[in-house]
């Protein structure tokens, strides 16, 4: 991603400051377009937009605003941080979950525990049947 592809705003701020964040505008808000974002292919875009929720805005563009410190670079990089963050987790493919057959120990282990249960409950009745 090229920084020319970020599109930054800046406005003032809450959180600590005091009046610095009444009059400053320390805030960063950082609109990137997802077609602007390098290196993903189709499958990660995909994950992209499954994993940006309240970050996705218009269904074709992340937003980010953070205030979190008192100055402005700070705020900068750390939408920068949350983007990287983002783009990266969205570019790591899941591992595909092989189906395996369950061993024939554990199959004994589950129907002796479901014996088990069902004994206890049945010594529960009153009429003993």
């Amino acid at each position: 991603m090229r920084p020319q592809d970020l599109d930054w705003s800046f406005t003032t701020a809450r959180g600590p400051g005091g009046q610095h964040v009444n009059k400053a505008s320390t805030a960063a808000v950082l609109r990137v377009a997802i077609a602007e974002l390098g290196g993903l292919d189709d499958a990660a875009r995909e994950r992209l937009l499954a994993m940006a929720g309240a970050a996705l805005v218009g269904g074709d563009s992340l937003l980010f605003r953070c205030d979190l410190h008192r100055s402005q670079l700070m705020n900068r990089e750390a939408c920068e941080a949350r983007l990287k963050v983002l783009v990266s987790g969205a570019a790591i493919r899941p591992k595909v979950r092989k189906k395996t057959k369950p061993t024939w120990g554990s199959v004994q282990r589950r129907l002796e525990g479901k014996k088990r249960d069902a004994d206890k409950k049945r010594a529960r009745n009153w009429k003993g049947d």
